[in-house]
């Protein structure tokens, strides 16, 4: 089979970082095919007209390109963008990250042809601030052992979505995964049943952190999203030593998200228990 890759960008609201982004895909080299798959999410800010303006400038590139007229949801059109991608390997790219090595595809591509054990490989990122500033990745810290799906489950994510590249070997997606508010560590969990995991310890991309909005009430959210997701995984899983890590790791979740609401001053429960307590010390009670 002939090496070729689809790169899957899902995109919503991302004027600010798209053209960075697709330009990032546009210069990667090697003696492979590729196409790049972008689904636009009902954007409501100008990132339909800045994809048209790079698609009349790159006509020659082979860039499908899909502007849903209503919004999916980010699970929905992850899900769209992986059905579409018909060839033999697939790299994801989320619209508002970067690739920063014009080789990154054909160095992940060369390894997984040679290694036929292994279905997905990935490498160091940089994270790019809100500030402004690029440092070293301090969000994620790969384990020993990391190659086993065992690993996976116990340490939990360590994989960035802008630096996997995995073989298009899952065609039915389970039920769990369609309804899971997480999709890029379950799509690794679902590829480590099949295969190994490979990390290059090579700087081949840059995450964004902090692009979205950082609050108590998000905060709680993505704690809520954690637990769901962990739930959805459960469900899934078969093997009972998997389905251990990963029910500690929920219960570890549902403590921190009692936490949250505990310290969260503008929870409704909490502003009333507050309240309760100071009417009892107002009126002797």
């Amino acid at each position: 089979m002939k090496k070729s890759i689809s790169i899957c960008m899902i995109v919503y609201n991302h004027e600010k970082y798209i053209r960075q982004a697709i330009e990032s895909v546009l210069m990667q080299e090697g003696d492979f095919d590729f196409e790049l798959i972008i689904s636009n999410d009902c954007s409501t800010d100008k990132t339909d007209l800045i994809i048209q303006d790079i698609l009349s400038n790159h006509p020659q590139k082979s860039i499908k390109y899909f502007s849903q007229t209503a919004n999916l949801g980010m699970m929905a059109n992850f899900i769209f963008t992986l059905k579409k991608a018909q060839n033999k390997y697939i790299a994801l790219c989320e619209g508002d990250d970067y690739w920063t090595d014009s080789f990154k595809l054909k160095k992940q591509i060369d390894f997984l042809e040679s290694e036929d054990d292994y279905v997905l490989c990935f490498h160091k990122v940089n994270i790019l601030k809100t500030d402004g500033k690029i440092v070293e990745d301090f969000i994620t810290k790969v384990p020993d052992n990391y190659e086993s799906i065992q690993t996976l489950a116990q340490k939990g994510n360590y994989i960035h979505t802008p630096s996997v590249v995995f073989r298009n070997i899952i065609k039915d997606f389970p039920f769990e995964f369609e309804l899971s508010p997480v999709g890029d560590y379950f799509l690794y969990m679902l590829l480590a049943e099949k295969g190994k995991l490979k990390y290059i310890e090579e700087t081949m991309a840059v995450y964004r952190y902090g692009v979205g909005i950082h609050s108590a009430n998000s905060r709680i959210k993505t704690a809520k999203n954690s637990i769901n997701f962990f739930i959805c995984l459960l469900s899934y899983l078969k093997d009972e030593e998997l389905k251990k890590y990963i029910f500690n790791r929920q219960i570890t979740a549902a403590k921190y998200l009692d936490e949250l609401i505990a310290n969260d001053k503008n929870n409704l429960f909490v502003r009333i228990i507050k309240k309760i307590k100071h009417l009892k010390k107002s009126f002797k009670i």
